[in-house]
This record gives structure tokens, sequence and C-alpha cells, in this order.
């Protein structure tokens, strides 16, 4: 179950996931969340860093290279808050679903890997909701690079630790400041239970884990009202874009 941090049960079911970039945790949880909204569960969805307090001064900050480790921290933070007053425990308290790409285990990491201390910035999240499931997609670094490279030839400044000038050479820089995220994320692993889901696996053999591992935690969820027609649809075991509105829609 999800739970407040003083450990008051909540309706709702919280899963998230986790990982350094590159781990292929996004695409895992958008099959999720397919899977879960198929099979009628109400579902809401937030990400990191994506709160319209913040977005612009986020993006402002990248393009200028001007954040700081402690004005990163105080974004996410601001984001992390303001996203689990309006979306997470709302929908929580409904009896929703929720799935987070990334949670508060993401600024343990990150912000820990910019020299921020561990213990202040606990301090911060102490608000969070505790997820019902913890999801580490766990993938070395050298692959984690090569995906981020399908497709774009560089890397980001900031997804490079760039920004701390741990070597000019930003794959280096990556290796050196993805690898102290990385040791983090492994620390964590006991300290807060996290799954820990092997992501150089297929990708459909990770998803059926993830699969059965949430499954048993569906029991009493909000669902959604199915008029007659989505009902036989779905008894019939058929897909596709079906009479829009009725509410089986793919």
């Amino acid at each position: 179950m999800a739970t407040l941090p003083d450990g008051t049960p909540l309706p709702g079911k919280l899963f998230i996931v986790e990982g350094i970039d590159g781990s292929g945790k996004s695409t895992q949880l958008d099959l999720l969340r397919k899977w879960l909204t198929n099979e009628g569960y109400v579902v809401v969805f937030t990400e990191w860093n994506s709160s319209s307090i913040v977005r612009k001064t986020t993006k402002k900050g990248k393009r200028a290279q001007a954040l700081t480790p402690l004005s990163f921290h105080l974004i996410h933070a601001a984001d992390f808050a303001d996203r689990t007053e309006r979306q997470i425990l709302p929908a929580l308290k409904a009896g929703a679903i929720v799935l987070a790409d990334r949670y508060i285990y993401t600024a343990f990491g990150r912000d820990g890997a910019r020299g921020m201390d561990p213990d202040y910035i606990r301090k911060v999240y102490s608000f969070a909701v505790r997820p019902t499931v913890a999801f580490y997609f766990r993938v070395p670094l050298k692959e984690s690079l090569q995906r981020i490279l399908v497709g774009r030839p560089t890397l980001k400044y900031y997804e490079a630790g760039m920004d701390l000038g741990l070597d000019p050479d930003p794959y280096k820089s990556f290796r050196i400041f993805q690898g102290r995220i990385l040791e983090r994320y492994d620390d964590m692993v006991d300290e807060f239970g996290l799954t820990v889901i092997d992501a150089t696996g297929p990708l459909v053999e990770q998803q059926q884990t993830v699969r059965l591992i949430v499954e048993p935690h569906l029991e009493g969820v909000l669902e959604v009202e199915r008029v007659a027609w989505s009902k036989a649809l779905v008894e019939g075991q058929l897909h596709g874009r079906y009479l829009p509105g009725l509410g089986y829609e793919q």
C-alpha cells in the first residue's frame, strides 16, 4: 500500500520507477501504464521536473548553464512538492493508481552525487508518500551510455555532470557522474527496500516481472466505469479504436 510519512495508509497505489539515465525505466513504466489502463484501472501519470511552476525556470537555467547543485536541488524539491499536492495525493486519496517516472530517490542520487548532504536531502523530502513498490532498473554504465547515444550524437550538459568540472570530455564526465549516482542507488536498495529489475534483460521479460510484482497490489483499486458496449469488447478480447466515448479506446 501507499502510506503517508506517519504510516497512515492511502486507498490508492503508488508505483515508481528509478534508475540512471538510459536504464529503460520510462519505457517499462509506459508499458505498465498501457496494461493497467487496458485492464480498466484509473491511472494517473507524473514525471520528474514537470510541474508548471518550475518548468520555465529550469529550461532557462539549463540553457544558460547557470544552475548550481543547490539551485538544482531547490527547483526539483519545489517541483516534487507541487506535484505531490496537486497530482499524487489527490489521486491516491481517491483510490487511483499513480505511476511516477522518478521519485525522491532521484534527488537522493543526483543531489548526493553533486555534493549535497544526504541527511539534509532526506529531511527536505520527508513529506513524500511512501510508494507501494519502488522499482530500480539496474544497468551498467557502458550500456546506459550506448542507449542514450542512439538517435542523438551528443550528451546533454547536466546529464553528463559537466557542471561539476569532473572532466572536460563529456563522455568521461558522464561515466564519473552517473557512476556516482549508480553507487547511491545501490546503497538505497537496502535502505529503502527498492525492488531491483535487471535492465539488461529483454524488454518483454522485464515487463512480465514488473506486472507479476504489481498485480497482487491491485485489489480494491479504483476502476473505470464501463458501459455495456465496452464490457462486451473487453470480454471478447477485441482491440483497437471502437466506439469513441464509450469508455474503451486504445
